[in-house]
């Protein structure tokens, strides 16, 4: 099973990966976990995205890809995967569609995990306290929510005319939500 996880910041994409992970027997792949593995590990990718994170830009598209077509040829791979992180925009869809086909790997889908958007900022708020983090401000949780449904909505949009497009409300308890997941994957449908 190769998935693609969709959905806004405190959606649980992370928790429910990790869920996932474990149910079908495949890696949960991360870009951002597999960005800073490069870096350290030394690679000539990772040597490459250092360059660029030092100058505070952000990792090229070509970086990411060259990455994620390093990961995908692994052994643990070949029975699938779960992506989380990307794509994050039409580019990288499309990028990622044209990488599997050169690869001969067949994708499933595409999970979109729905939350409101009111129901994210309290859930990153909670985090924000728990954690002590800073960048969870209700101010800086809207924007990064106005920021992704800029930049993801196509992603949507394109999986969706593909067919590949499951979509799962992201609302409940934690078994809730991964039920709801798993039903829609084996199903194949939108499940709300």
């Amino acid at each position: 099973m190769r998935l693609v996880l969709l959905g806004a910041p405190g959606t649980g994409k992370g928790t429910q990966a990790a869920r996932l992970k474990e149910h079908l027997q495949v890696p949960h792949i991360s870009t951002g976990d597999l960005l800073r593995a490069e870096v350290a590990a030394g690679s000539p990718l990772g040597l490459k995205a250092k360059q660029v994170m030092a100058r505070g830009d952000l990792v090229s598209d070509e970086i990411l890809l060259g990455m994620l077509k390093d990961r995908f040829s692994r052994d643990d791979t070949r029975s699938g995967f779960i992506l989380d992180g990307y794509p994050r925009n039409l580019a990288q869809a499309a990028a990622l569609d044209a990488l599997l086909k050169d690869l001969g790997q067949k994708f499933d889908a595409a999970v979109q995990l729905v939350v409101d958007f009111e129901r994210i900022i309290e859930r990153l708020a909670g985090r924000a306290k728990a954690e002590g983090r800073t960048d969870d401000t209700p101010d800086a949780v809207r924007h990064r929510l106005s920021v992704y449904e800029e930049k993801t909505a196509p992603v949507v949009d394109f999986y969706r005319q593909q067919g590949q497009l499951t979509v799962v409300d992201g609302e409940g308890s934690l078994d809730e939500v991964f039920a709801r997941i798993v039903e829609a994957i084996q199903r194949g449908h939108e499940v709300g």
